[in-house]
């Protein structure tokens, strides 16, 4: 059973930062593409960010873009979120997501549907 558990979330004031983690179990970390996901009160489930497994591929939202990173640590089994300059606007619950594809370690995925593991999810409430 895979397991994803997220860290880092809080209340910070615009203009702050947070880290995300995402830690993963088991041994086949390194086969998983990642993927950062976000959904706010009464909206639908957005993408962020994605890696892929073996991290030469990265995308980032264009609303993020230039103040959020993926990145990821294979020898931790974590991908991390780096989010910085934050806007009242990235507040929602964050979820880390991971997948195994066969389609090699340059692929990564923007759709929820080709995830097949999720976290529980972390609030990040970004105030004014």
């Amino acid at each position: 059973q895979v397991q994803l558990v997220e860290s880092g979330g809080g209340l910070v004031q615009a203009g702050g930062s947070l880290r995300l983690s995402c830690a993963v179990s088991g041994r086949t970390f390194s086969s998983y593409y990642m993927g950062w996901f976000r959904q706010a009160p009464g909206k639908e489930r957005a993408p962020v960010a994605a890696i892929s497994s073996s991290g030469s591929n990265i995308y980032i939202a264009d609303s993020v873009k230039g103040r959020f990173t993926i990145s990821r640590d294979n020898a931790k089994n974590t991908v991390y979120l780096q989010m910085n300059s934050l806007k009242p606007e990235d507040t929602a619950v964050y979820y880390c997501a991971a997948a195994i594809r066969t389609y090699g370690g340059s692929y990564y995925s923007t759709y929820s549907y080709e995830y097949d593991y999720w976290g529980q999810g972390t609030q990040v409430t970004v105030s004014s």
